[in-house]
Order: C-alpha cells, then sequence, then structure tokens
C-alpha cells in the first residue's frame, strides 16, 4: 500500500513541477482595490477607489499590449478602465468613482474588478484576476 502512494506520488511530482515551471512570462494580476475618499453631494455619496495591478511575471509585457480592468455590480459592467503594459514587478493605479445613495447601508454595495489580460498573458491561478469590494 504504501509502495503504490509512494509511486503514485513520484509520478504526480514531476507534472507538477512542470506546470509551475510554465507560469513564466507577463502575470498581471490585482493587487489591491481600495475606497481611497468618500465625498457627500446632496443625498449621494461619492467614493474614490483606487486599485492596483501588477506585472507579478518575470518578463515585460510586450508595448502593443490591450488589457483592461472591467467593474461590475451583480452582472452589470459598468465601466472600464484600460492598463497600459507593464514591465516586470511595475505597477499601475487605477481610479473609478462610485455614486450610491448617502442612506444605504453599510456593506450593501458589492463591486468586482475583473481583469481582461492581453492574450498571451500567463494565468498563474489563485483567483488574482478578480477583486471584490463592498462598501
Amino acid at each position: 500500500m504504501i509502495r503504490t502512494i509512494v509511486a503514485a506520488l513520484i509520478l504526480i511530482a514531476p507534472s507538477a513541477v512542470a506546470s509551475a515551471a510554465t507560469c513564466g512570462g507577463a502575470h498581471p494580476v490585482i493587487t489591491a482595490v481600495a475606497i481611497k475618499s468618500v465625498d457627500t453631494a446632496g443625498a449621494l455619496n461619492h467614493y474614490q477607489i483606487g486599485g492596483t495591478v501588477v506585472n507579478a511575471g518575470s518578463d515585460p509585457q510586450a508595448s502593443n499590449v490591450l488589457q483592461s480592468v472591467d467593474i461590475y455590480q451583480g452582472d452589470q459592467k459598468l465601466d472600464t478602465k484600460s492598463i497600459p503594459p507593464l514591465k516586470a514587478g511595475e505597477s499601475y493605479t487605477f481610479t473609478y468613482v462610485a455614486q450610491r445613495s448617502s442612506d444605504a447601508g453599510k456593506g450593501t454595495t458589492k463591486l468586482t474588478f475583473q481583469l481582461d489580460p492581453s492574450p498571451g498573458s500567463e494565468n498563474c491561478g489563485g483567483g488574482s484576476d478578480k477583486y471584490a469590494l463592498s462598501f
């Protein structure tokens, strides 16, 4: 029984290492999204939201890369923010202004920020292509 388990692990281990090794190149990820400030005008609150996208990969993106972050509330797409090509380790901060009633309860609004990467960018998993913010 133990020999069978060890044999199975030996067969699985190389494929796991191989798939991890293929996750090089450019790898844009959303690392943070947060409310930066809130302004009130009449019955509306204006939430200034800032988000950061980082190329966590080992290679720069090509200069002609087209990529963006799509902003959703539920299934409804509210906006798209363009993200320029990033060098390895470089970050870019985008901003978005959300409006809602000043009477709205805390945590009742949820926005999802979805990275729409360029073709050829690696998706290394970990859910870092999506970020949810409730306020």
